[in-house]
């Protein structure tokens, strides 16, 4: 069954919902400074284990004590709920 994509004005709605992230096109992505390079390993641990349960994958960027998230589900040809659903779960990985 095909993955809905979400209007714009959902996409909207679901950005206000999720203070620090951002679109770049057709993603979503947000920027986590952690306190060392070691803490930045464990929380792309802790993100891959959501993604991995979700059956969603982000593409990870760690620079430093930087990881970089962005989030689109490609099935549905940009953002869907998935994306704001695992946007969610990272936020709490991280503290949030």
């Amino acid at each position: 069954m095909p993955i809905p994509r979400l209007s714009e004005a959902d996409i909207a709605a679901a950005l206000v919902a999720r203070p620090g992230w951002t679109r770049v096109g057709e993603e979503i992505r947000r920027s986590f400074e952690l306190g060392a390079f070691a803490e930045a390993i464990a929380f792309v641990v802790r993100v891959g284990f959501l993604a991995e349960a979700a059956n969603h994958h982000p593409d990870l960027d760690v620079r430093w004590r930087t990881v970089h998230v962005a989030l689109t589900t490609h099935d549905a040809g940009g953002l869907s709920t998935r994306d704001f659903d695992l946007a969610a779960r990272i936020d709490a990985a991280a503290g949030e």
